[in-house]
């Protein structure tokens, strides 16, 4: 087919240039007809999943943003039930202090009075115990003023008026 040869320059025009050309054109087709939309059907599959992931991501950050929220809060609700409960124990603990020192004070009290109690028995059994021995006294005293010894019932008489003179002060009837 020399009719088809040319010569442009560089490039040898001839039979195969137009096979070439119409085999690529056909191949063109081709890719076009069904490789091209395979390709877009995946490059835009691909860019749904890549939205739906940047979707989850964005969800994922407000999650975690509402957790940190809930949190902070609970942190802060145990910051106060925490004080709270701080506080009740120093009331309680205070109060505790002041029942048992007012307990303290009452046993005190207590052991004051059973001592001034104890005291007064004792004294009460020491002015017992002079009254007897000025009772004997007296008894000996007057058996050797009168030099002779008295009946039981006169000696109690004795006894008693002697004691109430003592006991009242007056030493002189």
């Amino acid at each position: 087919m020399p009719f088809l040869a040319g010569v442009a320059g560089v490039i040898e025009i001839n039979g195969t240039v137009i096979v070439e050309l119409i085999t690529f054109v056909i191949m063109l087709a081709i890719l076009a007809r069904y490789v091209y939309p395979e390709i877009v059907k995946l490059a835009e599959a691909r860019q749904q999943a890549i939205a739906e992931q940047l979707k989850e991501a964005e969800k994922a950050r407000a999650d975690a943003e509402q957790s940190l929220k809930e949190a902070a809060a609970k942190l802060e609700d145990a910051r106060v039930t925490a004080k709270s409960v701080i506080d009740a124990a120093t009331k309680s603990g205070e109060q505790l202090r002041q029942e048992l020192k007012q307990k303290a004070e009452e046993e005190s009290k207590r052991t004051i009075e059973a001592a001034k109690k104890e005291i007064e028995a004792e004294r009460e059994r020491a002015v017992q115990s002079v009254r007897s021995e000025v009772a004997n006294l007296v008894v000996a005293a007057t058996e050797k003023v009168i030099g002779e010894t008295l009946d039981d019932t006169k000696h109690r008489q004795l006894i008693e008026r002697a004691i109430a003179e003592v006991a009242s002060g007056n030493g002189s009837s």
